[in-house]
């Protein structure tokens, strides 16, 4: 048998990763048709069945998951020894960050960075996931939030993260002055809630309407009158300024979790990477001064509510 074309295999390996061939074949710059037909090129060369679609997206066969172990980490060794020979444009910056980080804070900040440096042109790309840097050597750096402890990078602090509670106006209205803990409320999966009730010497309640596992969803039934969130300051500023949503109390509670720069090793002196960095941290004390000033200030919202 003649060797299976090597972008045919680059083709499985995106398609197995992502599960999902719409996103694999962005990643590779392909068309769906074209990976499709890559794909459909390799089973019938190997005589084997590799992919099978599913609700979700696409799945491996056993024969895929096999393929998959014997390949992937020979193509990922290919691609970490040629990333030193990779043309390197300083002047053209790929960002990796979460929709809402994305949306909510450097999103309205960006022109300004833009305008200062108009020499260099910014990918943002918004994922949930963290970015591999090793397998992805398009990504020069990322936004993250979480601990800081992430191997064989380097995290740069930005700011904390605060929480408070938060809810529509329209609720506000039809809860008048109701204990805060018989309102409501939107449980999450970190138990920050708890934390919230302890740090005020009050009993958390015995149950929540609803949990979700992601911050979008959350800020979101919060904004639409389900309930109350517990929500991220950095996440919810632009709907309280615009009085879409209100806080229920005038005290914050600090995470032990905040926001970082992100880079690896080979971005270190990516000349785009050092004048956007520069700017970062300069916005990144601002917003820090202006959360410890509402902190210490008070409430901007409904008032204090136990």
């Amino acid at each position: 048998m003649s060797r299976p074309p090597l972008h045919a295999l680059q083709g499985f390996v995106a398609a197995a990763r992502l599960g999902n061939l719409s996103r694999a074949a962005e990643s590779l710059n392909l068309t769906v048709s074209a990976l499709s037909h890559q794909m459909r090129g390799l089973e019938t060369r190997l005589g084997q069945q590799l992919l099978v679609r599913n609700s979700r997206g696409i799945g491996l066969t056993a024969d895929g998951e096999r393929l998959l172990e014997r390949i992937a980490p020979h193509l990922d060794a290919i691609a970490q020894a040629l990333q030193p020979y990779a043309a390197r444009h300083d002047n053209v910056l790929t960002v990796s960050a979460t929709a809402s980080m994305t949306s909510a804070w450097l999103v309205p900040r960006l022109g300004d960075f833009l305008a200062t440096h108009p020499q260099i042109e910014i990918n943002l790309q918004s994922s949930a996931a963290v970015v591999d840097f090793a397998r992805d050597g398009g990504v020069d750096a990322a936004l993250r939030i979480g601990f800081g402890h992430w191997p064989g990078v380097t995290a740069e602090h930005l700011f904390d993260e605060w929480l408070v509670p938060m809810a529509s106006p329209a609720l506000v209205a039809r809860m008048g002055d109701t204990p805060l803990r018989d309102w409501p409320l939107l449980g999450d999966p970190d138990g920050q809630w708890n934390r919230w009730f302890a740090h005020r010497g009050l009993e958390p309640p015995t149950r929540y309407i609803a949990y979700f596992d992601d911050s979008e969803a959350h800020h979101r039934a919060a904004l639409d009158g389900v309930g109350v969130a517990l929500g991220r300051l950095t996440r919810a500023r632009l709907l309280l300024d615009s009085g879409q949503l209100v806080t229920l109390s005038d005290e914050r509670l600090k995470t032990d979790y905040a926001h970082w720069l992100v880079y690896p090793p080979r971005s270190a002196s990516h000349r785009g990477l050092l004048a956007f960095r520069e700017w970062l941290h300069g916005k990144a004390r601002e917003h820090a001064r202006h959360m410890e000033q509402t902190t210490s200030a008070g409430a901007d919202g409904a008032g204090k509510r136990r």
